[in-house]
């Protein structure tokens, strides 16, 4: 997470004196409610771990504030991601929490925060105008926790790109709709 944490700002800062009211990528949000979206899935998946309710989301949600320049806007995402971090660390093996797309463990949410990171910071980088991936290693790690369909013979960046719908494969249509499978196995 930490990683993943530090390789996504690091490019997100590059681009703070951008124009962030346009969209993310494809996403219907602009770059600043994607930040907002990052915001709520970090500090919702640490709350998930902590609360492990069986059929539902929590009650906690977190907002950047709107007014706030991007640049305080990223010290807001480094702030959830730490506490998913944090969360994470602590959460014994067993602990199992509810997510829409599979009960799942620690390693699972923190898989999960890495995906949201990697790919709305694609998102975002390419709406800015700015050449980023998602680093390789941990694309390969996400892919192998939450996407088990994943094709083989690709490398692991471009293969989670494809996975969430943001480009195609070689031989391989764009998603359309997608999930990844938060289950334990």
């Amino acid at each position: 997470m930490s990683a993943a944490t530090g390789e996504c700002l690091d490019a997100l800062l590059t681009g703070t004196d951008q124009n962030w009211s346009s969209p993310a990528g494809d996403l219907e949000w602009t770059c600043r409610q994607t930040l907002d979206h990052l915001a709520l899935g970090l500090v919702g998946y640490a709350g998930l771990l902590i609360a492990r309710p069986t059929d539902r989301y929590i009650t906690l949600f977190a907002s950047l504030d709107p007014q706030a320049p991007v640049h305080t806007c990223l010290e807001g995402i480094r702030i959830a991601a730490s506490l998913l971090t944090s969360t994470v660390r602590d959460t014994t093996a067993e602990a199992r929490a509810w997510h829409p797309w599979g009960h799942s463990d620690a390693a699972g949410f923190a898989a999960m925060g890495v995906t949201e990171l990697a790919v709305h910071t694609y998102d975002i980088t390419r709406a800015l105008g700015l050449s980023w991936t998602p680093p390789e290693g941990l694309s390969a790690a996400v892919l192998t926790r939450l996407f088990p369909d994943a094709p083989s013979g690709h490398g692991p960046s471009d293969t989670l790109l494809w996975c969430t719908g943001r480009i195609r494969l070689p031989g391989l249509p764009r998603r359309e709709d997608w999930q990844w499978d938060g289950t334990v196995r």
